[in-house]
C-alpha cells in the first residue's frame, strides 16, 4: 500500500532520512518508534508530499505521491496544529471536510455520531473557535477530522500526548475496530512505548533517520524496546 525506495531526507547537509525500501502492506498497523529527531515527522511529512524528498521516492497505491493526487482521496492525516483551521469552530472545520468529501453528501452529524464519546461533551456545542480549546480538544479535531470519512490510510503522528487517559482508551479501541473492520492501513508514531505497542501490529525502531529493526509487534516487544533506549543511557 506504503512503499518507500531509496527515500532520503537531507538539512544543512545532514542526512536526516534514509530509508533504502520499505513497504507497508493494505491492512498493517504500522508504528513508528525512536527519540526526538528520529526523522518519524520527517517520514510521515514525505508520505503526504509535505516536503521533497533529496532523492528516492514514496509510493501510494503504486503511484508516486509526488506526481499524483490520487492517494488524497483514500488518505486522512494529522500531523500537527498546522492541520487546523482554527479560525472555524469545530463544526465548521468539521464541515468544511465533509464537504471536500464527495461520498459523504454534507452528512456532518452523521458522520460525527461515531465519535460523540470520544468529544465527551467538550468540543461540539461549546460557540468556540478551535484556537479557544485545549490542547488535547484541538488534538481530538484534528485526529476525528482524519479519520470521519473512513479513510483506507490513516497517518498520525504523536495522537496520544495532551489527550486524557480516558480519551487515549477511546482513541486506542477506535483505531483497532476501525482497522478489524475496515482493513485500514495505519502508519502511527509515539513516544509512549505501551500505547504504540498496544495498537500497532508491526513496529519499526527509527534512529538518526535509519530504520534500525522492523518487526511484527509481539509479547516482547515493549521489553525490547525498552532494552534498546535504556542502553542508550549508559553511552
Amino acid at each position: 500500500m506504503i512503499e518507500a525506495n531509496n527515500l532520503t531526507k537531507v538539512y544543512s547537509g545532514v542526512t536526516v532520512l534514509n530509508i533504502p525500501s520499505l513497504r507497508i502492506n493494505r491492512g498493517e498497523r504500522f508504528g513508528l518508534v525512536g527519540n526526538n529527531g528520529a526523522g518519524k515527522t520527517t517520514f510521515f511529512s514525505l508520505v503526504l508530499d509535505l516536503i521533497h524528498a533529496n532523492s528516492g521516492e514514496v509510493l501510494s497505491g503504486g503511484q508516486a505521491v509526488r506526481l499524483s493526487d490520487h492517494w488524497k482521496a483514500y488518505t486522512g492525516s494529522y500531523l500537527d496544529e498546522s492541520f487546523l483551521i482554527d479560525f472555524l469552530t469545530p463544526e465548521e472545520y468539521f464541515g468544511f471536510i465533509v464537504g471536500l468529501d464527495g461520498k459523504m453528501n454534507g452528512r456532518v452529524e452523521q458522520a460525527l455520531e461515531p465519535y460523540e464519546d470520544f468529544f465527551n461533551g467538550e468540543v461540539l456545542g461549546k460557540k468556540k473557535l478551535i484556537r479557544e480549546l485545549s490542547k488535547g480538544n484541538q488534538k481530538k479535531v484534528g485526529i476525528v477530522g482524519a479519520l470521519m470519512t473512513n479513510p483506507e490510510v490513516i497517518v498520525l503522528d504523536e495522537p496520544f500526548p495532551h489527550l486524557d487517559p480516558t480519551s487515549v482508551i477511546r482513541l486506542k479501541r477506535m483505531l483497532k475496530e476501525r482497522a478489524a473492520h475496515n482493513n485500514v492501513t495505519m502508519l502511527i508514531s509515539s513516544h509512549d512505548l505501551n500505547h504504540i505497542t498496544d495498537v500497532c501490529n508491526r513496529i519499526a525502531l527509527l534512529e538518526k533517520g535509519i530504520i534500525l529493526r522492523d518487526t511484527q509487534t509481539t509479547a516482547g516487544t515493549i521489553e525490547e524496546l525498552v532494552s534498546y533506549f535504556a542502553a542508550q543511557l549508559k553511552e
